[in-house]
């Protein structure tokens, strides 16, 4: 059985089905509808969701309290490369698609939040805390993972990296899975829901006012 930092709730699937469509209203050019739609998709469930994890009081505060703060390694025995290149960062989401390769949910790089924020500033806010940011979009934020965490030895690559969500990578930190009793999903069995990432923003650009 699948083993999750927090069971995903259904809100963050509802709202990847909205953002799909403003997606679409997007594209076709419905500037308006696509607003409305993303605003709608910043829902405060998914928020209280994202806290439950990194939020004090969340899981990430009871395995400090029970674990203590992991270990970490000096700087000189770390792998000098922090995070993978452009290309690592392809080859991973080719790999593990757009999901949460933990709790399954479905993923967005920041360049694809990023171009949408500047088009719709208003319906996806992105401030600098976590209370001014859109809940989904900053649920659903892509992480390029290490399985032994970097700080702990791991190497920066494909075999030592996975994708997952935000709330995972930032509530698990630098304990082991093991640690935290997490399970890594094999991808075909994580999620049956057609997304792209909202890839189609960025790769569809020309017929838009990006």
């Amino acid at each position: 059985m699948p083993k999750y930092l927090l069971h995903p709730i259904p809100e963050i699937f509802e709202a990847a089905a909205i953002m799909n469509e403003a997606t679409n209203a997007h594209l076709s050019g419905n500037r308006e509808k696509a607003a409305l739609l993303f605003k709608k998709a910043d829902m405060p469930e998914i928020r209280n969701w994202t806290e439950s994890i990194w939020g004090a009081g969340g899981i990430y505060s009871e395995h400090l309290k029970r674990l203590g703060n992991p270990p970490k390694l000096s700087k000189e025995l770390l792998d000098p490369k922090r995070m993978p290149n452009k290309q690592g960062e392809r080859e991973l989401l080719q790999r593990d698609g757009h999901f949460c390769r933990f709790c399954g949910i479905p993923v967005i790089r920041k360049e694809v939040r990023s171009a949408l924020h500047k088009m719709y500033s208003e319906a996806i806010p992105w401030g600098k805390t976590n209370s001014e940011q859109h809940a989904a979009f900053q649920a659903m934020w892509v992480q390029y993972d290490h399985l032994i965490p970097h700080a702990r030895g791991g190497r920066t690559t494909l075999e030592n990296m996975v994708i997952t969500c935000a709330p995972c990578n930032y509530g698990r930190m630098n304990f082991l899975v093991e640690e935290v009793g997490l399970t890594l999903e094999p991808k075909d069995s994580i999620n049956t829901l057609k997304w792209d990432g909202l890839e189609r923003v960025l790769t569809n650009k020309n017929k838009t006012a990006l």
